[in-house]
């Protein structure tokens, strides 16, 4: 019923926006004092009585435009463009399913230089360009209080599944940037240390499906940059903000920023936190040869986090530019998980033992990145980057998991007590150049990287006897990865006329790995030592045809690489009890995706998108046995192949309505084996993302969002249900602007909770799951100082897609 509402919901939203208006059409045409046609003019249709905005539209190529609306009364049309003065049209009437002909509108050149303003206007919570779609945080009410995994599940076409894996629209192997810096941890450590960073101190993010040769390989489904806020003010600025969350159980963030900047410096700081404990519940049902499991745990974490970011720019003149970047997350978790798994032999029900496990799991983790940085910019357009980058990750994890076996009555059986203790090291050097200016008519990239990466796992395991604990040597190893890359790239771009242009690239890429197993007991087997060494080629393109005034057209090509994290190249066994553990694979391949993809832009508002991916050495987390335990592991599944089809738009439905849908669509192909079984399974997968914001009046302004994932596959053999959520909030403006209050509710029909069956190789299992997706929350932020705005450096550092392998 729930998810029935859910469906209903974005119905409602898609065919109120489709269906409430009737069309009238405001048409003309944009040229310079020389006659010449002005492309990309921004052409606004404004009530006559007090400017305020009706609709919006882009003139074409040969400088036309046309505005559909649903308004009736006195109009006026503003033309604004980048080196021209802004020009206002006399007022005009308009009627309902009249079209009116505005003629041409002459812009004479700009001859002021631009000063520094106040800026007050508000950004699109979704934008759509050319090569990306932004989620506009700070735009968004239902934001509020969120960490940055969250604000993943959030944004249009990405699923975070139920072991916080990310998806872009339904295809794995997404890499997530931070400021431009790729993460590399694996899906553990990437999910806590995202947890940690505040929605407050995000800016935006951005999704990229099909990255230009500028960018590292990896990342067969694109990229998600996460893009922290930073100081784009004159003067001495700053906000602090803080929040609360109830859900199960209470907690709280806040964040500081402050920052100063005049012509020749920029400083800026931000220290951010979040406190508090979650809860969630996990089901297994689990059938194997004539044994029956029936686990049901209850799992906690009680997290500490903290994050800080502060740098410095300093301009030495108009073409010079030097910078450093220091970025931290510490954090502090104990996680705790009791779990009772009755156990039955299956082909009479027969009760036969019960398992009782506990489990607790203190750890720290401590993520630095440091980059110096060069920027060089010339009149000519020629601009080049040097970046100098030192990354470190340090992860100190210990587990106490005693298990006790009882028999029908509840009497004690036997108990097996394990310790663990798992550091990590992970070093990670980079430097890079980047290198563009203008060449052929058009624009010429090229660049080259060094990336070397270090880490050092150990994992030493204990039984206790008597109480003590008694190092197993046979399960305690210590596992050391050391990988080299070599990178260089040529990326050209070139506008041939107003209807066609082209951007093509080639990058290669050159990697030296080697892991090393040492066992504490001195025994050698086949997986010890793995070496790799090879070179590959991963080409892009990308064709664009302006058809007219309202069609776009655009092709694109890439070749990517997924390269395997640290952690699961590291051959160990983690427990979470007797019966249930993951182990790493020495042996995993990289995976190779080719994506094509071909787009269609209507009236530069609604994007509709299909595309093709092959995938090779497809990988993925597999689930298998062992005696009588299960445990999971990434393995190689031979290839993969993924139809996909979207449309997404943004659509201003009133003056104090605007609205936004995305729709995707895909169907996957698996073909492979798992050990000796072989997989064949093919699945349609589907979902959808919604917002609607409203202007209420008096500085209140109200958000609706939402996202729905269609039944899906995860591991080749995980057949998952719909899940989806929708949340409401409301904002208030306080303190002449300086301050915003906002309050919102999230998953409010409690549909976000998954479930998922696996028929397998001789195993059954029926998974279920929960989490506080169900809260309230509230923040508060003021802001103090300067108002004024310079553009800020988008700066991206050395460590792109370095850093994201580390789980």
């Amino acid at each position: 019923m729930r998810r029935f509402l859910l469906l209903i919901v974005f119905a409602l939203s898609i065919s109120t926006q489709s269906f409430a208006q009737k069309k009238t059409n405001v048409t003309g045409s944009v040229k310079d004092n020389s006659g010449k046609a002005l492309a990309s003019a921004s052409v606004s249709l404004l009530q006559a009585k007090d400017s305020s905005l009706v609709k919006a539209d882009i003139s074409g190529a040969n400088g036309q435009f046309d505005i559909a609306s649903s308004k009736s009364g006195k109009f006026l049309l503003s033309y604004t463009i980048v080196g021209f003065e802004k020009k206002f049209s006399e007022a005009f009437d308009l009627q309902e399913g009249q079209t009116y002909n505005a003629g041409s509108a002459t812009l004479q050149p700009t001859v002021k230089k631009l000063q520094d303003v106040t800026v007050t206007a508000r950004k699109p919570m979704i934008e759509i360009k050319a090569d990306k779609t932004i989620f506009n945080v700070e735009s968004s009410i239902n934001a509020t209080g969120s960490n940055a995994l969250e604000l993943l599940q959030k944004s249009p076409g990405i699923q975070v599944d139920n072991n916080d894996n990310i998806s872009m629209k339904g295809k794995t192997g997404v890499k997530i940037y931070v400021d431009g810096k790729p993460t590399q941890l694996n899906s553990k450590d990437l999910a806590a240390y995202l947890k940690g960073i505040n929605s407050n101190d995000v800016e935006a993010i951005e999704m990229i499906s099909n990255p230009s040769a500028k960018y590292d390989a990896s990342g067969n489904a694109g990229i998600i940059n996460i893009r922290l806020k930073k100081n784009k003010k004159f003067g001495t600025n700053g906000s602090i903000t803080t929040g609360f969350i109830q859900g199960v159980t209470p907690k709280g963030n806040g964040s500081v920023n402050l920052n100063y900047r005049d012509k020749k410096i920029n400083l800026f700081s931000n220290v951010g936190g979040n406190i508090g404990m979650n809860e969630n519940a996990l089901s297994l049902f689990r059938i194997q040869k004539d044994s029956l499991y029936d686990q049901h745990s209850s799992n906690r974490n009680n997290d500490k986090n903290l994050n800080m970011k502060a740098g410095a720019d300093y301009f030495i003149n108009s073409k010079h530019t030097i910078g450093i970047l220091v970025t931290g997350s510490f954090s502090n978790t104990e996680w705790t998980s009791n779990s009772n798994t009755s156990i039955y032999y299956n082909p009479t029900h027969q009760y036969i033992k019960s398992l009782q496990a506990f489990n607790t799991v203190p750890g720290h983790r401590t993520n630095m990145n440091t980059n110096l940085n060069y920027r060089y910019a010339d009149t000519s357009g020629k601009e080049i980057n040097f970046d100098a980058d030192y990354g470190l990750f340090r992860g100190n994890g210990r587990s106490y998991q005693p298990n006790y076996y009882l028999d029908n009555n509840g009497n004690p059986l036997y108990q097996v007590v394990n310790r663990n203790y798992t550091p990590t090291d992970i070093d990670i050097y980079t430097s890079k150049v980047d290198v563009e200016q203008p060449k052929w008519k058009g624009k010429l990239g090229y660049g080259a990287k060094f990336s070397y990466v270090k880490t050092t796992n150990t994992f030493d395991f204990f039984n206790d006897v008597n109480g003590s604990p008694v190092k197993q040597l046979s399960r305690s190893n210590s596992f050391t990865y050391k990988e080299n890359v070599n990178a260089a790239y040529i990326n050209y771009q070139r506008q041939f006329n107003p209807k066609w242009s082209l951007q093509t690239g080639l990058r290669i890429e050159q990697t030296n790995s080697e892991g090393i197993l040492a066992r504490a007991d001195g025994v050698v087997q086949a997986d010890n030592t793995v070496k790799r060494d090879y070179i590959n080629l991963f080409p892009s393109a990308a064709l664009t045809w302006t058809v007219n005034q309202k069609n776009t057209l655009n092709l694109t090509y890439s070749r990517r690489i997924d390269r395997p994290s640290y952690q699961d190249l590291n051959p160990f066994e983690n427990k979470l009890d007797e019966l249930t553990y993951e182990k790493g694979n020495a042996f995993l391949r990289p995976q190779y995706t080719d994506n094509i993809e071909l787009s269609h832009t209507f009236k530069y508002m609604i994007t509709t998108t299909l595309g093709y991916s092959h995938v090779k050495d497809y990988a993925t987390q597999t689930t298998d046995t062992a005696n009588n335990a299960t445990f999971v592991q990434q393995k190689n599944l031979a290839t993969q192949q993924i139809l996909s089809f979207s449309v997404g738009s943004p659509l201003p439905i009133a003056k104090w309505w605007n609205g936004y849908a995305n729709i995707w669509y895909n169907y996957q192909m698996f073909r492979g084996e798992i050990g000796a079984n072989k997989v064949k399974t093919d699945i349609p997968m589907f979902g959808a993302y919604m917002q609607h914001s409203f202007t209420l009046g008096h500085e209140y302004t109200a958000e609706v969002s939402g996202w729905f994932s269609g039944p899906s596959i995860w591991g080749g053999t995980w057949r998952t249900k719909s899940q989806g959520g929708v949340d409401i909030g409301i904002q208030k403006q306080l303190m002449q602007k300086k301050a915003t209050l906002k309050i919102s509710a999230t998953d409010i029909f409690h549909t976000s909770p998954w479930t998922a069956t696996s028929d397998f190789g001789g195993l059954y299992i029926k998974g279920s799951g929960s989490w506080e997706s169900q809260t309230v929350r509230m923040s508060f932020t003021y802001r103090f100082g300067s108002n004024q705005v310079k553009a800020a450096r988008d700066r991206k550092t050395g460590l792109e897609s370095e850093a994201k392998r580390i789980k």
